[in-house]
């Protein structure tokens, strides 16, 4: 979820009331706000808020039903989730290429956070801060080429 999101701050009441019922439900029930966790939302393949995962034994399973708080228990109590087809291995949040995706979204949030310093700690012109990231790119290529 997203803080900044209407639709994650609509089923948070409804979410918040299934995560109290997960004791009796014998689950955890967690949320993890993107903007604070980019790696995750790479990791997850997020593109759509807000994305609701069932994860049982290493097997990952998107939950695409309806965002009543019976049926989120509905799919549990009543295994429902076993109908649904787990996420592709390769797509899997513990593969290796989501391992990847997620290494690539703490970059752009560390590039992020370097431009913002440059540009607003150090004065730097956004035009400036485009120059020296072009620059880094080029040096780091002709390094590594070599």
């Amino acid at each position: 979820y997203a803080p900044w999101c209407p639709a994650c701050q609509q089923i948070e009441p409804t979410w918040e009331s299934f995560a109290k019922e997960s004791e009796h439900l014998d689950i955890t029930v967690g949320k993890v706000d993107i903007t604070q966790e980019p790696g995750l939302s790479g990791r997850f393949f997020v593109t759509t808020l807000p994305t609701i995962y069932h994860a049982n034994d290493g097997v990952f399973r998107r939950y695409r039903g309806s965002r009543t708080l019976e049926d989120l228990q509905g799919y549990v109590l009543e295994r429902k989730w076993e109908a649904v087809e787990p996420v592709a291995g390769w797509k899997s949040p513990s593969s290796i290429m989501m391992h990847g995706m997620a290494g690539l979204f703490h970059l752009s949030g560390w590039i992020r956070q370097i431009h913002n310093y440059l540009t607003g700690t150090l004065g730097i012109h956004v035009w400036g801060s485009y120059a020296i990231f072009i620059l880094a790119t080029l040096l780091l290529g002709l390094f590594l080429g070599l």
